[in-house]
């Protein structure tokens, strides 16, 4: 059996190419399909199934592409309600690869039509394809399936009842590989393994520790974030099957077209790292640089429908962003440039940590609250990044009073001192390195 796991790391997703008897499948791709054609092709193996474990919320998937590239078929859960031809499977249903067996396992509790799929070899399970169910670490999260008409309750409940009466009926031997790995906003507490086993998991993940239904469900309700903005138009995208990536694309534009564009409310997005764009950029640009969780950001942070001019350092870096974009269904990406020249600027002064302690400027630390609670620089406010945009009055009243803005490195924090510059806050610094260079120079934390 050839088994492939694809690992976009942007996304914390994993894709899987499974193959036997020069026949292969390809298990919840991401929207830019070559590598699986390709590495099909190499190892001498036909698509014959593109499957999906369930209505992805966090990316766009190629499913569609794919199918009119090979003539695959699609294969979902029957409750998806797909609105594009699929084969619809329920719990037992098999598809065959040659001499390897896959079998549908229904796992509700992430979405009402979440299948895993159990690969059987030589008549035995041998490994498990958990999509959004079973992370490593965690379990899906049970409050993406408000618009179909189920509580997070509801959902949490259906969950209990798949980890309990399926997957922790497996031999603890089966190998577990899921959808999403560390980063994901998929849930709470997902390890950076992107593998384990059944018994690995039955004896380390806190989810399924022995508890009652009504625990486990009060467990996973409980503080839960809200989920990204792009979660559901990107569910809705893959309901409908998205259009070809080859249909999306942009073009250089001319000082005076950015500047039109600007003027009638087009964003400029900012892809570089964080110390370029410091150093000077179009005034009003939003800096998320393509080094980080770059499309994840964008989807939380940018108007879903807003124009976007890109800012690169090169044409090819300008056409990568319009593709990371892309994967989390945002097309709107009317052109790019490669020079601010001719264009109002500004620039964001960077500082590094020694320089934050002897100036002892006011600190605004954009991590997430458990990276906060964990240890922050001291006396430093928390607002967390995907929060700031609604809490913005929180920043203070005083827009020229000076403040140094602090994430984990320097890239959060460039993204929302950004965000900060765009509401008229003018005497900010980015801390680079972030709280992680803090700890490392020995200096305190609270």
């Amino acid at each position: 059996m050839y088994f492939k796991q694809f690992y976009l790391a942007c996304l914390a997703h994993a894709s899987y190419l499974i193959g036997d008897g020069g026949e292969a499948a390809v298990v919840d791709p991401q929207r830019d399909v070559d590598q699986y054609v390709d590495e099909a092709a190499r190892n001498g193996l036909a698509i014959r199934y593109i499957i999906e474990t369930h209505l992805h919320a966090d990316f766009v998937s190629g499913h569609r592409e794919l199918a009119a590239r090979t003539g695959a078929k699609i294969v979902m859960g029957a409750k998806a309600n797909a609105a594009f031809p699929h084969t619809p499977v329920a719990d037992g249903d098999v598809l065959r690869l040659g001499s390897v067996e896959l079998r549908a396992l229904e796992t509700p509790g992430h979405t009402p039509e979440s299948i895993c799929w159990l690969v059987m070899q030589d008549g035995r399970p041998a490994r498990l394809l958990t999509g959004d169910t079973l992370f490593i670490g965690d379990v899906g999260r049970p409050d993406l399936a408000g618009s179909r008409g189920l509580t997070p309750q509801q959902m949490a409940s259906m969950m209990y009842d798949s980890v309990h009466q399926k997957l922790l009926m497996l031999p603890d031997d089966v190998e577990v590989w899921p959808a999403h790995g560390a980063g994901s906003a998929c849930g709470r507490n997902i390890s950076r393994e992107t593998s384990s086993t059944v018994g690995a998991q039955r004896r380390t993940n806190y989810a399924l520790q022995p508890m009652s239904r009504d625990d486990f469900v009060k467990m996973m309700t409980t503080d839960l974030a809200p989920p990204p903005p792009y979660f559901a138009r990107d569910a809705e995208i893959n309901r409908r099957g998205a259009r070809s990536l080859a249909e999306i694309s942009a073009s250089p534009l001319p000082i005076d077209a950015v500047r039109e564009e600007i003027n009638r409310g087009a964003v400029v997005l900012d892809v570089r790292a964080p110390a370029v764009f410091g150093a000077g950029h179009i005034a009003g640009a939003v800096n998320i640089g393509l080094g980080g969780q770059f499309a994840s950001w964008c989807g939380t942070l940018l108007p879903a429908e807003a124009p976007l001019v890109v800012c690169a350092d090169t044409d090819a870096r300008a056409g990568e962003a319009v593709m990371r974009l892309a994967r989390v269904g945002m097309e709107t990406a009317i052109g790019y440039v490669t020079s601010s020249e001719g264009l109002p600027g500004a620039a964001l002064p960077q500082i590094d940590v020694t320089e934050l302690r002897a100036q002892r400027l006011a600190v605004l630390d954009v991590r997430r609250h458990a990276e906060y609670a964990d240890g922050h620089v001291p006396a430093a406010r928390s607002i967390p990044l995907d929060e700031l945009s609604r809490r913005v009055s929180e920043v203070g009243s005083d827009r020229l009073a000076p403040l140094a803005i602090i994430c984990g490195s320097g890239y959060r924090s460039s993204i929302a001192a950004s965000l900060l510059m765009r509401e008229g806050f003018s005497n900010l610094r980015n801390v680079s390195g972030g709280t992680s260079a803090w700890v490392r120079a020995g200096f305190g934390v609270e």
